[in-house]
């Protein structure tokens, strides 16, 4: 048995992929984006609208109020649990998102590392204030290069779990990863290409859209209802908050978050081309006739 993951950077056109994709193989849609598990985000994260998650089941979508945290092994133990119960039902599982992490943790499973050092964590979240962020980046490329090169170096939370991996276990963070379990079906992973020039003009018109459809007044809402560090991360978050704080004009939010959403799309970009795995697809007029949809590795 097989499940299948569609991926890419925001804005390349996976919804629309997906629902052919999903016809074809008579599959039910796990979202694998870490922001689409909260209630009532649905412009920030850009969710599946209502008529489309009518046409074909979709699953981890408004899990859970903003206030919660959620984390990438949460979202691994609700996956399984997807996919199980899809396969039950005679479905096939197909996941869909950008979240390059949650991807990775289904296919490849996570490492176990329950030891935890709270002083340790926050030692390092003092020298990343008094120094910046890239000093601990450098830090965790100088112990392990090849867990480096897989985080970004503004992910601070990432960099210094890595850090206390290294200081608690005395083994290298990648040396941890791995012993861990993969998923036990085939996997066949799909990558949506849309082009530099034409993702950046769908990341433009998808904003604008945003804007037109009420993002202000979500984000204002959402504001009051003192969301937690995970859901405050959310791509538009700060960018309106900032404006409804006054701190600058309600176009330069607008231009904030185009500008913040190139950069971000070109950083899921990078995950997933270093994934050999990944068979890239052609959203420009592809009709999914001619892809193989059985090879794929377990």
């Amino acid at each position: 048995m097989f499940a299948y993951f569609l991926v890419g950077p925001t804005a390349s056109g996976k919804t629309a992929l997906s629902l052919k994709l999903a016809k074809r193989l008579n599959a039910e849609i796990i979202s694998c984006d870490s922001m689409c598990v909260y209630k009532g985000m649905d412009i920030l994260t850009s969710k599946p609208s209502k008529a489309v998650r009518k046409k074909i089941r979709h699953h981890l979508i408004d899990l859970i109020p903003p206030a919660r945290e959620f984390n990438v092994a949460m979202y691994r133990d609700l996956a399984l649990e997807a996919i199980e119960d899809i396969f039950k039902r005679g479905k096939t599982p197909l996941f869909v998102g950008g979240s390059g992490l949650y991807v990775n943790s289904v296919v490849d499973g996570l490492f176990c590392s329950s030891k935890k050092d709270t002083r340790f964590r926050k030692k390092q979240e003092k020298l990343a204030k008094r120094y910046g962020k890239r000093y601990l980046y450098n830090k965790l490329r100088r112990i392990d290069l090849e867990s480096a090169a897989k985080i970004h170096p503004n992910n601070l939370r990432y960099v210094i779990r890595a850090l206390e991996i290294y200081h608690t276990e005395k083994k290298r963070p990648s040396e941890v990863r791995k012993n861990r379990e993969p998923l036990k079906y085939n996997v066949k992973i799909f990558g949506v290409n849309s082009g530099r020039d034409v993702l950046y003009k769908n990341i433009d018109n998808r904003v604008e859209a945003m804007f037109r459809s009420g993002i202000v007044n979500e984000v204002k809402k959402l504001s009051k209802t003192r969301p937690g560090i995970t859901a405050r991360g959310a791509l538009g978050y700060k960018e309106i908050l900032g404006y409804l704080k006054g701190e600058y004009a309600l176009e330069e939010a607008k231009e904030m978050l185009k500008k913040n959403t190139r950069h971000f799309a070109r950083r899921q970009i990078t995950w997933f081309r270093a994934d050999s795995r990944i068979d890239w697809l052609n959203v420009q007029g592809e009709t999914l006739d001619s892809v193989n949809l059985k090879k794929g590795k377990r």
